[in-house]
C-alpha cells in the first residue's frame, strides 16, 4: 500500500528535478490541502483542482528561482507505520529550521508556524525546503 502524501510529496519532487512545468496527482482532500499550503508558502506557482470525466486529478503549476527548482528536498515525517506528533512548545523549535514543516491539527493543515502562532500541536505530515 503507497502512502498518498509521501507519493504526492516525491512526485512533485521529481517533476521538479527532470524540470516539467506542471504535474498531476489523484484527487484527495489532504492532498488539495497540502497543495494549498505550498502554493501559500511558495514552494509551488499555482494549485488547481481539474476535472476530467471520472477523475479529478490536481493539477500542481511548479516554481522555478533562478532556473533552479523552488523545492530542493522533501522528507516525510510522520509515516503510517510510525506516527510523530508535537506539542505546541515542541513546533516552536520546529517552525524554526530552514523550509516548512506540514503539520495536522484539530483545526486543519497548516504549517508548524502557523500552528505555533495558534497555540496547537499536531501531527507532523512531512519537511519542504
Amino acid at each position: 500500500m503507497v502512502d498518498p502524501i509521501s507519493d504526492m510529496l516525491n512526485r512533485i519532487k521529481n517533476a521538479q528535478v527532470v524540470k516539467k512545468e506542471s504535474l498531476e496527482v489523484p484527487f484527495s482532500k489532504i492532498r488539495f490541502e497540502i497543495g494549498k499550503i505550498l502554493e501559500r508558502t511558495g514552494f509551488v506557482e499555482k494549485v488547481e483542482l481539474k476535472t476530467k470525466r471520472s477523475k479529478r486529478p490536481i493539477e500542481l503549476i511548479l516554481r522555478y528561482k533562478g532556473g533552479k527548482p523552488a523545492i530542493q528536498g522533501v522528507k516525510r515525517v510522520s509515516k503510517p507505520g510510525k506516527r510523530m506528533y508535537a506539542s505546541t512548545a515542541q513546533l516552536e523549535r520546529i517552525a524554526r529550521r530552514k523550509g516548512i514543516t506540514i503539520v495536522s491539527t484539530s483545526k486543519g493543515l497548516m504549517t508548524a508556524g502557523e500552528a505555533k502562532k495558534q497555540n496547537l500541536g499536531g501531527e507532523l505530515l512531512g519537511d519542504v525546503w
